[in-house]
């Protein structure tokens, strides 16, 4: 049964792909221009945003806040460049090119789309971690001191306090959550 539904779903998409290549070719073409303007926008920011003298500054001469500020600005011009022009290139073209769809391909799509499951995104731990890290390094004082001005251990055990902190602050409820919950749940009939 399993085998049969990812045939089907195999031949499903591979008969949609063959009735709309165009707009499948016109959607990478756009991904693949939109990637290239990303890196253009990279390459220019580096070369003219006084964060990192220009380009021109070296690894000890950056801060946590040169760091944190560069990537707020990069993050905005490529929303302004790329995320903008994508959403508007997508949304428009997606609704046009849905529109023009027969009533049973449309069905199609959404029963397929229905069969999928969710996928779960990413839990965002990286980016909790790294606020945090920032946090950290703010209430000791060297947010604003150059990476060359202390060891590179500093940094390193740095990140490990944070991760410390952050087991004992997080992990801890958790803990006691799961256990709360493992003991109504075994207590279930």
């Amino acid at each position: 049964m399993e085998n049969e539904q990812k045939m089907t779903d195999e031949q499903f998409w591979k008969d949609m792909i063959k009735k709309h290549w165009k707009a499948l070719f016109f959607f990478v073409i756009a991904i693949v221009i939109l990637c290239i303007i990303a890196v253009i926008v990279l390459i220019w920011h580096i070369q003219t945003s006084p964060i990192g003298n220009y380009g021109t500054a070296t690894f000890d001469e950056w801060s946590l806040n040169w760091v944190v500020s560069f990537i707020i600005i990069l993050i905005l011009w490529e929303l302004l460049f790329v995320g903008i022009p994508a959403a508007l290139i997508f949304g428009l073209g997606g609704y046009l090119w849905w529109q023009k769809l027969p009533t049973n391909e449309r069905t199609k799509f959404k029963d397929e789309n229905s069969k999928k499951k969710k996928a779960i995104g990413g839990s965002g731990c990286g980016i909790f971690m790294f606020i945090a890290y920032c946090i950290y390094i703010a209430i000791d004082g060297n947010y604003f001191t150059p990476f060359g001005n202390k060891p590179y251990s500093y940094w390193v055990y740095a990140y490990l306090l944070t991760l410390g902190w952050l087991v004992i602050i997080v992990g801890i409820p958790m803990v006691v959550i799961v256990l709360i919950y493992l003991r109504y749940w075994l207590k279930k009939p």
